[in-house]
């Protein structure tokens, strides 16, 4: 059976454990005088029921299905012939690999030997019957679940305890995992970057003004050295960002104060959820925009006045990108300022304020965490963009601050880098990661500064 199936089973049958629980409560304060005498309302002894019934077959269809490709594999080699238990790990392992194509029906090459389809066969017969022993394991769990509960349903029973410690225990794993998750991705780069400086020195990665790091395969080959200094790409980067941020912080900040403060109900009503509709546009159209558009139309005009401008160039991707942003910095700063009491708007006017000064003084600063908090957000988008970068900026690491000339970015060379049939243990591959780390440092540092901002304003002003 398939585990889709299996788990839209379970789906129902935890609804069905909701209604029975919930059913049970509700019959057993009819024959006691009312709801009244129950500890907590009948929709918590549902999903008490529930809860019972989901919970433990989860775990079981977790570990099942970690443990099924282990254990059904090891039964599948040992009745394969000697000569093949015999091989070494990366053969078998290749072979297993023939085994679950076979299984699949993926094999697009090769014959099928008789040992193969043998295997292949055997495999699906124990797939089988561990998926039918699960279906029948999780069933029992179920109904087991909803019956122990249900014969425990009593007007003394804390069901509402019960259930909000479930769901604070289910927050405190969520967190944890999201932590560790958090670790384990910055080990993982940090890894990988200690084995990228063992072979380039950092500080001519981190100080280093030429960025080509193409390897040749053969040592007499022109650049089989490559050149790893990152201040090219990270000067790319900067740039772009820069150039997307004067363009999307200033309107989008004045963009949210016009909505909030001067715009009425109706123009606000039309004007904000098209605004937010740049949001939703995929990249990649902006980065089509950007390259068929903006692009030429930078260049066409630099050429009426003789200046000489790339065809990719930071330029056209930071205004592009500029504008995609928009819709971050205005959406956050709308709600952020529309989140200022209003009795901070009452008392200034009272004292003779006019309307702008009002907003210059009182609403904006008192609204400044929340409006740095979405300008963070936007920088954070900035620098991660690819798609408009490659489309529109080129892939060229020019040492440059020149906005009409081309340049690229830290992501994009992450991209480019990891792209390919390379050996990852190669200094190329492995700039990657080294890159991604520092970028990583960069972004904690922003998060750093914005927090200090934040806190220095918010004691401020609550």
């Amino acid at each position: 059976m398939n585990p889709l199936y299996i788990l839209i089973i379970l789906l129902l049958m935890t609804s069905a454990g909701y209604y029975l629980g919930r059913k049970r409560a509700l019959v057993f304060t009819d024959k006691t005088g009312g709801p009244k005498t129950l500890h907590s309302r009948p929709v918590y002894y549902g999903t008490l029921t529930a809860l019972w019934c989901a919970v433990p077959s989860l775990f079981i269809f977790s570990f099942w299905m970690m443990c099924e490709s282990t254990v059904i594999t090891d039964m599948v080699i040992s009745k394969l012939p000697e000569s093949v238990q015999t091989l070494p790990s990366d053969r078998l392992n290749l072979v297993m690999n023939d085994v679950r194509n076979l299984v699949d029906k993926n094999m697009v090459s090769g014959e099928e030997s008789a040992d193969l389809r043998t295997a292949a066969d055997y495999y699906l017969h124990l797939r089988s019957v561990s998926r039918g022993a699960l279906f029948v394991l999780i069933m029992a769990a179920g109904i087991a679940g909803i019956s122990i509960l249900r014969h425990r349903i009593r007007p003394e029973l804390r069901a509402r305890n019960h259930v909000e410690r479930v769901i604070y225990y289910v927050l405190i794993a969520c967190s944890i995992l999201a932590i560790f998750t958090t670790i384990g991705i910055v080990l993982s780069v940090l890894y990988e970057s200690i084995r990228f400086f063992k072979i380039i020195p950092i500080q001519e990665f981190l100080f280093g003004l030429e960025w080509s790091p193409q390897m040749a395969i053969r040592t007499d080959q022109v650049g089989s050295s490559g050149a790893f200094g990152a201040i090219p790409v990270f000067t790319g980067t900067l740039l772009v960002s820069a150039i997307a941020m004067a363009v999307a912080v200033p309107v989008g900040l004045m963009s949210a104060i016009y909505l909030s403060e001067y715009a009425n109900k109706k123009f606000r009503a039309f004007a904000k959820p098209l605004l937010e509709i740049l949001a939703g546009i995929p990249t990649v159209v902006y980065g089509f925009f950007a390259a068929l558009v903006v692009a030429p139309v930078i260049r066409d005009t630099g050429a009426l006045i003789n200046l000489d401008i790339s065809s990719e160039s930071a330029l056209a991707a930071g205004l592009v990108m500029g504008v995609m942003i928009i819709p971050f910095v205005s959406s956050l700063a709308d709600d952020v300022i529309n989140a200022v009491p209003q009795g901070l708007r009452d008392g200034a006017l009272s004292l003779g304020s006019t309307q702008s000064e009002t907003i210059r003084h009182i609403v904006v600063p008192a609204a400044l965490p929340g409006i740095v908090g979405g300008v963070l957000l936007a920088v954070s988008r900035a620098i991660g963009e690819t798609m408009i970068v490659v489309m529109a900026a080129g892939l060229s690491a020019n040492m440059t601050l020149n906005p009409l000339k081309t340049v690229t970015t830290v992501t994009v060379q992450i991209v480019t880098l990891l792209v390919g049939d390379q050996e990852f243990d190669s200094p190329k591959t492995l700039a990657a990661f080294a890159l991604g780390l520092l970028l990583f440092v960069v972004t904690l540092i922003l998060n750093i500064i914005a927090l200090y901002v934040v806190k220095k304003y918010r004691e401020q002003y609550e």
